[in-house]
């Protein structure tokens, strides 16, 4: 019987930089009552502010099952019952040097991939203190555009052979550093050896879970992709390919349970 179940969050519990539609967002309330929940992320904490805790309950004895783990797993944030409030575990931050070193990478090997866009929306690439996160059409084209941003993101690489493409070109640039196709249209980068299985491990030591306690699900559990690591350290994992699924997988979690 499993204790926790976990997720990536943009194409997995919502649409890339969307927020958590109805049903998931009832999906999840529901899953809460039953078990401990993890949403582990690249995407920055206040993504996860607006994606998902302005939907979810404001119950303190619900929110203290939910674990946030944003930027890959490089931050962790557990529910402070005394306080009402967030609290920040960790935080592996990068030096001043090493995002310098990271950004000329990123900004090379995009243009070297010959992907580079002509419209983009918001910074391309993002400093979020403990990852650098390159998104190819800019970090606010769903807050600018809405769906259609959503429907132009999907579309730029739907099997992902773009951000590999952009990934094999950086990496080699940066051989002191994770770096992983993230979601519809991103590269992410941290330091050595935190990645999402990292963040799992802290979880695993702050709950003291078992690797047999938890499910995850993602929609990048392949080689390279920032969910992959998840699955190589032992966790059983769901592959799913949207959120629809996720919420098939939920509901028949929830059913049995």
């Amino acid at each position: 019987m499993k204790k926790l179940i976990a997720f990536d969050l943009d194409g997995t519990l919502a649409p890339s930089k969307s927020t958590l539609p109805e049903r998931m967002t009832t999906l999840l309330n529901e899953l809460l009552e039953k078990f401990e929940v993890c949403v582990i992320s690249g995407g920055k904490y206040e993504l996860f502010q607006r994606q998902v805790l302005s939907q979810l309950t404001k119950s303190p004895d619900l929110l203290k099952k939910l674990h946030l783990m944003p930027t890959s797993g490089t931050r962790y944030f557990s529910y402070d019952t005394k306080n009402n409030d967030w609290f920040l575990e960790y935080a592996e931050d990068f030096s001043p040097e090493q995002k310098q070193e990271i950004i000329k990478a990123l900004e090379d090997g995009l243009e070297e991939s010959g992907y580079k866009a002509d419209k983009t929306y918001g910074d391309i690439i993002e400093d979020r203190d403990s990852q650098v996160t390159l998104s190819i059409l800019g970090q606010e084209i769903v807050a600018e555009l809405g769906e259609e941003g959503v429907t132009i993101k999907e579309a730029w690489d739907p099997d992902g052979s773009k951000k590999m493409k952009i990934r094999s070109i950086v990496a080699p640039k940066l051989p002191n550093f994770e770096v992983r196709a993230a979601g519809a249209t991103s590269i992410d980068v941290t330091l050595p050896g935190v990645d999402k299985a990292y963040g799992m491990n802290k979880l695993m030591q702050a709950t003291g879970l078992a690797k047999s306690d938890i499910l995850y699900l993602g929609d990048k559990i392949v080689e390279g992709g920032n969910d992959y690591a998840v699955q190589q350290m032992g966790i059983d994992c769901i592959a799913v390919r949207n959120w629809e699924d996720t919420a098939y997988a939920i509901e028949g979690i929830v059913k049995v349970s």
